[in-house]
């Protein structure tokens, strides 16, 4: 899979795509159903599949100091659709240009002309250009001036008749339900970053930690959570770990510490990819570091049991 970083001056090679289009922070269930729409698409036109996508996430760019909500980084995005079977991922860059744009410069400017694309696949509530004023409505009758064809994805719900959407997993992942962010996303909610130099309190009794911190990503409940972590080598390493800002020590931002079970090798500066597979209990203080050890030890019994299970 290719992934291109802009919509203007593009070689031949890279347009006459179809294409789904969104922002896709999460690529879950819902955004798989739009996927799917235009590799059917891509199938019956014999084009590439691709998917446009924005960095920064438009929320980002209109609301820079608004709290933390990202489901996955640029990264991780590409790794999810690949298997999706994408060729090209266009992320585009989400700048005062591409802000200021109306619904119909961008159907014409990016879509059409920049991309060149011959079919575009979004979602029920897709809304785009300045003031979200376009919808799938007018991208279709964009399209018919502008010579691409477009699908519209019905709602997808689950069995209970909720909408599978991004806002719902951040709902569930504030509620600490693992299983339920899972079911939506397709796959364990996953933070992706640089192991730091921490205080190395959890050395001193025994429960050396990988921290992390935790970036633009939304902050799911804080509290102890069982988990798996790939490391840059490929291997995967059950753990527990502390999410949140320690009450007994106050951080000042909230970091994920992971306790790799039966691993002992310097991981300072590697990158880890670490699911959260289930939330064990939230955030508490103890009276001193052995109630502390203690509960530690608890934590990685029931860590290991949830871990057996999944």
């Amino acid at each position: 899979m290719q992934v291109v970083g802009d919509w203007r001056e593009l070689p031949d090679a890279l347009k006459g795509a179809a294409v789904a289009v969104g922002a896709f922070d999460g690529v879950h269930r819902g955004h798989q159903a739009v996927i799917a729409g235009a590799r059917e698409a891509a199938e019956r036109l014999g084009a590439p599949l691709g998917v446009v996508s924005f960095d920064p996430h438009p929320r980002r760019w209109f609301q820079p100091e608004a709290a933390p909500f990202r489901l996955m980084t640029p990264d991780q995005m590409a790794e999810a659709l690949a298997p999706l079977g994408v060729d090209i991922l266009y992320l585009l860059p989400f700048d005062a240009e591409m802000a200021g744009m109306t619904d119909a410069a961008f159907a014409e400017r990016v879509l059409a002309d920049g991309l060149g694309v011959r079919h575009a696949a979004v979602g029920f509530d897709f809304t785009f250009g300045k003031g979200r004023s376009g919808s799938p409505e007018a991208l279709r009758a964009y399209g018919e001036r502008l010579g691409f064809t477009v699908s519209v994805v019905d709602r997808l719900d689950d069995a209970d008749g909720l909408k599978l959407s991004s806002s719902a997993v951040r709902e569930a992942l504030k509620a600490g339900d693992m299983t339920r962010a899972a079911a939506i996303l397709g796959r364990p909610f996953a933070i992706r970053g640089t192991v730091i130099h921490g205080d190395k309190r959890g050395r001193t009794i025994g429960v050396p930690t990988a921290n992390i911190e935790m970036g633009d990503y939304m902050r799911p409940a804080y509290g102890v959570y069982a988990t798996r972590s790939r490391l840059p080598d490929g291997r995967v390493v059950d753990g527990v770990a502390s999410l949140g800002v320690r009450p007994m020590y106050a951080l000042e931002t909230p970091l994920l510490e992971v306790w790799l079970f039966d691993f002992d090798e310097d991981l300072y500066g590697q990158t880890l990819d670490t699911q959260l597979i289930g939330w064990l209990r939230g955030e508490e203080t103890f009276d001193g570091l052995d109630a502390l050890k203690t509960q530690i030890a608890a934590d990685a019994v029931a860590a290991r049991a949830v871990l057996k299970r999944s």
